[in-house]
């Protein structure tokens, strides 16, 4: 077996996050290894643990996570299925989402709240430092540089390495620059929903890290008689890794990060990364939707 077939995730090539931490583009996103709603435990938790070390054996060397899954369910399940990390593991959390139930989500930028998550995110994580720590909502009842100005302060601190935003418009990504170096931004985008085009080639000016969530929402598109169930066949693919393969063709910048609580579906989309598609093959893909 090839290396590159052992550890498909090698074959996506890497970006430097902040220009000295280098990930593969394609990485691993821990939303899912909790229960109903992102809440409580996993159905399955063993399944869990086997996603998360499997992952790294397939060379995923980026998870990322957020305080609020679960709450803190999915940290939790990435130090018992990891740590001590492997050395060129980065794993980037989140805060600014408190939760109130399943399905329950609420921004909370206040400076107070979110240097408390990033303590207990330390805690629970078992690091001394965070690689890659993000806003995951702009609290519009508090300024924006008070929110990023409080990441700058644990960043000082050697809490945490980078920071990055979600959810954001270029406007508030410039804003927060005033506040912090910004390394990455993680935005709703896939091959269905476009809607941050313009901070996709944003992120690639400013070589920022571009993290797309919900990269395979392939909905419709993947339908039986769809464009990407139609075009699957001739690149021995199926529809979800046409549409990783896509987004890895649209940016240098680009590092989706699918997530699922199930190996076998783990090693389908990590498998993505030996897609390669041609510019017709891109236009034709970006054309159908």
């Amino acid at each position: 077996m090839s290396h590159e077939s052992a550890r498909p995730a090698h074959a996506a090539g890497v970006l430097r996050l902040g220009g000295d931490l280098p990930v593969r583009r394609l990485g691993y996103g821990a939303m899912r290894l909790t229960g109903p709603g992102v809440w409580g435990e996993p159905e399955d938790p063993a399944e869990a643990v086997r996603v998360l070390r499997r992952a790294v054996d397939l060379g995923v060397n980026f998870i990322d996570t957020a305080d609020s899954y679960g709450p803190f369910v999915s940290e939790q399940l990435i130090r018992k299925a990891l740590h001590p990390y492997p050395s060129d593991l980065v794993v980037a959390t989140k805060s600014g989402l408190s939760r109130s139930g399943p399905h329950g989500w609420r921004p909370v930028g206040r400076p107070e709240y979110l240097r408390q998550q990033a303590e207990l995110s330390l805690r629970h994580l078992g690091v001394e430092r965070i690689d890659l720590y993000q806003l995951h909502r702009v609290d519009p009842k508090v300024p924006l540089v008070d929110q990023v100005g409080e990441l700058s302060l644990l960043q000082q601190e050697g809490k945490i390495r980078h920071i990055g935003l979600s959810e954001v418009t270029v406007d508030q990504i410039r804003q927060a620059r005033t506040a912090a170096p910004i390394v990455s931004v993680q935005n709703l985008y896939n091959l269905a929903n476009r809607s941050s085009e313009d901070v996709v080639d944003y992120a690639e000016r400013e070589n920022m890290a571009f993290i797309p969530w919900f990269p395979i929402a392939t909905g419709h598109l993947a339908c039986p008689g769809g464009p990407l169930d139609r075009l699957a066949p001739s690149h021995g693919a199926s529809p979800s890794q046409l549409a990783l393969a896509w987004l890895l063709h649209r940016s240098p910048a680009m590092l989706p990060i699918p997530g699922t609580s199930k190996v076998a579906h783990l090693e389908e989309n990590v498998t993505a990364a030996l897609v390669k598609l041609t510019e017709s093959d891109y236009d034709e893909l970006s054309r159908a939707v």
